[in-house]
């Protein structure tokens, strides 16, 4: 396996739909290790290394962050806002993947500088080819800066 796989921040509350990523990114290959955190709270403290997560400081930073928007604790747009608004955080490529499909979700992500919003689809062929293109574009075809 080559050395510089895709590492993916996955914040996702749904069991179901963390498997199906998790097994869609792993079939394809697509990341080295993917950090699942399940509540926006965790979310926060993981990504900006307080509470729990208190010890390193940003020390890493994720090629990409895949974000539910309804999330316990702090909503995903919320987390959404707090990564654009630091520096430390603010080039981290964030997908939305959403069940939902209000327009004004998928509008406010995109104000707030998502880099691109997915509404996840029942089906799970669909779902798993879903993941495992999303995957491809940002570990294979995005040239991040460095």
């Amino acid at each position: 396996m080559p050395d510089n796989l895709l590492d993916i921040i996955l914040v996702e509350d749904n069991p179901h739909d963390i498997e199906l990523t998790l097994h869609a990114l792993q079939e394809h290959n697509l990341a080295n290790r993917v950090m699942v955190l399940r509540d926006g709270e965790e979310a926060v403290n993981y990504i900006f290394r307080t509470g729990e997560y208190s010890d390193c400081g940003i020390c890493e930073h994720p090629s990409l962050i895949l974000l539910d928007t309804k999330l316990p604790k702090i909503d995903g747009l919320d987390i959404l806002r707090r990564i654009r608004e630091d520096e430390r955080t603010k080039s981290i490529p964030v997908v939305i993947l959403s069940s939902s499909r209000p327009d004004e979700d998928r509008i406010e992500s995109y104000r707030l500088g998502v880099n691109s919003y997915i509404t996840k689809p029942i089906e799970f062929e669909k779902f798993a080819r879903n993941i495992a293109q999303i995957g491809l574009y940002w570990a294979v075809l995005n040239e991040p800066p460095h």
